[in-house]
C-alpha cells in the first residue's frame, strides 16, 4: 500500500516487498556521513534510495539496482515524484550483471552500499512470484551479495544491511569466504524485553583493526509506543514523529 513520508511518497503496489519497518530502520541507521557515491542493491520501491537521497550530501549520487520489472516501474515513478530525481539513477538489471559490467567498464567504487537482502534459504515460498524473489535467496545468495560488495565497495567504504536474527549464522559463514568483516552489530527487537528479531550490520573491507561495536535497540516499549531510539532514528521520515 502507498506510504507517505515527510519529504517523499512511496507507491509499492507492484513490488514484491512493501514498505517495511526493516527498510525504514536501515535507511535511517546507515552511517552515510559524507558519502557521495551510494549504491542501493535490490532497490524495490526505491525506499532506501530516497532515504539515502534525503540524508546524504547534496552532491551525492545514488545508483539503484533492481531486477524485477514491476518493481522498477514503481521505483522509477517514486524517484520521479521525489525532490531528488536528479540525484538517483535507477538501473533495471541484476547485481550480478552489474558487477560484470563494472569489470568491463571500470568506474569509481562506492563509498556506501545499502541493502535489505533476500534472506529465506529454505522452506515454502509464497505463490506471489515477485514476493518470493524479493524474500528468498534463490536470485541473490549471501555469498553472491557479499562478493558484489567486495568488488564494488571502496576500500574505506561501508556497507549497511539488515537481516533476520536466524539468518546471521549463514551470513557470517558466507562472509568468511570474503575479505570483509562486520564492524558493527545492532541487535533489534520488536518490543522492549523480547528477544532480538533483526540485526543491523555495518560491513567493511579487511580484518577488524578496531573493537567491534555492539549495541541493541527495541522498536516499541512495553506500552506499545515507539522507543526513544526509534523516534530519534526516524523522526525525519515518519509523519507522526
Amino acid at each position: 500500500m502507498p506510504f507517505t513520508f515527510k519529504q517523499f511518497h512511496i507507491d509499492d503496489s507492484r513490488c514484491g516487498m512493501s514498505v517495511s519497518t526493516d527498510g525504514v530502520l536501515l535507511g535511517a541507521w546507515a552511517a552515510l556521513g559524507e558519502a557521495k557515491n551510494i549504491l542501493d542493491i535490490g532497490a524495490g520501491s526505491g525506499l532506501l534510495s530516497l532515504m539515502a537521497a534525503q540524508r546524504s550530501h547534496h552532491a551525492a549520487k545514488i545508483t539503484a539496482i533492481e531486477l524485477d520489472s514491476a518493481a522498477v516501474d514503481d521505483c522509477q515513478a517514486n524517484i520521479g515524484r521525489s525532490p531528488w530525481s536528479a540525484k538517483v539513477t535507477l538501473l533495471h538489471t541484476s547485481i550480478q550483471s552489474y558487477c560484470l559490467s563494472f569489470i568491463q567498464h571500470p568506474q569509481a567504487p562506492f563509498d556506501h552500499i545499502i541493502c535489505n537482502p533476500p534472506y529465506f534459504t529454505n522452506g515454502p515460498q509464497t505463490q506471489n512470484i515477485a514476493r518470493a524473489t524479493a524474500r528468498h535467496t534463490d536470485q541473490l545468495s549471501f555469498i553472491e551479495l557479499l562478493s558484489a560488495i567486495t568488488q564494488l565497495l571502496h576500500q574505506q567504504g561501508t556497507a549497511s544491511l539488515i537481516i533476520p536474527h536466524q539468518s546471521l549464522p549463514q551470513f557470517k559463514q558466507a562472509m568468511a569466504q570474503t575479505p570483509l568483516h562486520i564492524c558493527e552489530y545492532v541487535s533489534v527487537s520488536s518490543v522492549e524485553g523480547k528477544a532480538q528479531s533483526r540485526w543491523l550490520l555495518a560491513v567493511k573491507h579487511g580484518k577488524a583493526h578496531k573493537p567491534i561495536v555492539n549495541s541493541q535497540m527495541h522498536i516499541r516499549n512495553k506500552q506499545g509506543h515507539y522507543s526513544a531510539k526509534m523516534i530519534d532514528l526516524c523522526r525525519d521520515f515518519y509523519l507522526k514523529l
